[in-house]
């Protein structure tokens, strides 16, 4: 192999793993998004933590977080706004990029 087909590698190994990782981030983000949500639902326990992976399963609809977005604001009508929403999983994203970089 030559050095150039090293660096390639390099690099697509690279990005495989940046993608992983924002992957990951962006679920945690969910999950704690989620987790507020409920506790505003005035769900606990168990009822909290499957309303959360409901979240997170609604971020597979399509590319973005507008479909967390959707899900969210239609669940909190009332209580919170989309912009709310949206301000919130900003808040929460590098909360959960500290939380998954510390778990690895």
């Amino acid at each position: 192999m030559t050095t150039f087909d090293d660096r390639e590698n390099a690099f697509e190994t690279k990005f495989a793993k940046d993608a992983e990782l924002q992957f990951k981030v962006e679920a945690r983000r969910n999950k704690l998004a989620g987790l507020w949500a409920a506790d505003l639902l005035g769900k606990t326990g168990d009822d909290a933590a499957a309303y959360a992976v409901e979240v997170v399963s609604a971020d597979f609809e399509e590319a973005g977080s507008e479909d967390v977005v959707r899900k969210l604001a239609a669940d909190l009508a009332g209580k919170v706004g989309a912009d709310e929403i949206r301000a919130k999983l900003a808040e929460l994203l590098p909360v959960a990029k500290t939380q998954i970089q510390d778990a690895i």
